[in-house]
């Protein structure tokens, strides 16, 4: 089985990518959803976050509202640098997040031993998980349309996303340094046909590799 992280920055489109893959035939988790999960009322990371951000980031069952974690975490909108406690999140939930990742790719792994499982994730290097893969894709794309694709998801207008995906990129290794420590890139710039040109391409490496060592672990056992 081969273990693949699907990263990028804020609004690249890497779960439009993730779903290309998936479509080709991944496995495919996404590191947000896992995060949702263990942030359950009674969960271990729930109270951790509680006991640091406050019942303030809660709905009224007690489930955490993540546009008001979100804001506790990056700071009001128009904060600086230094009203953020992105780390002080991080470092509750990245560890855990990491353990389940490990977990699920385990599991494929003795279900699917030429497979391909996949973890879509926003902070794979920033989180120091980068040695868990075998291989990294890495999804750009130019900032205008990041912006263009926040203000769509968030529901809010152009100016106001291009300053929010400005202020969360300041959390992230920019695009340059993650590119460098990618196998393959996508650019995500262009028309949606071209993205999937290139998840294509990726796909069919990725693959080949992916039988190539369940028949090499094949070839040991015997």
């Amino acid at each position: 089985m081969l273990k693949v992280g699907l990263t990028g920055g804020i609004a690249s489109g890497k779960s439009v990518v993730g779903e290309m893959f998936v479509a080709l035939g991944a496995y495919l988790v996404q590191a947000d959803r896992i995060a949702h999960s263990l942030m359950s009322p009674g969960a271990p990371v729930y109270n951790e976050v509680v006991r640091h951000f406050g019942r303030d980031i809660l709905n009224r069952d007690g489930s955490v509202d993540r546009a008001k974690l979100a804001e506790a975490a990056f700071g009001p909108a128009g904060a600086d640098k230094t009203a953020s406690r992105i780390e002080e999140l991080n470092r509750i939930v990245h560890p855990a997040v990491i353990r389940s990742q490990k977990e699920w790719m385990h599991a494929v792994g003795v279900q699917h031993p030429h497979g391909v499982a996949m973890v879509e994730a926003a902070l794979i290097l920033e989180a120091g998980a980068a040695d868990d893969f075998d291989r990294m894709v890495v999804v750009t794309c130019n900032p205008e349309q990041r912006a263009v694709r926040f203000a769509a998801r968030q529901k809010v207008d152009l100016e106001t996303a291009r300053k929010e995906v400005a202020r969360r990129m300041a959390a992230q290794l920019p695009d340059e340094e993650k590119i460098k420590v990618a196998d393959f890139v996508i650019d995500n710039s262009g028309a949606i046909e071209s993205t999937r040109e290139q998840a294509g391409r990726v796909w069919q490496q990725l693959s080949q590799e992916a039988e190539a060592g369940a028949s090499a672990a094949r070839w040991e056992s015997r």
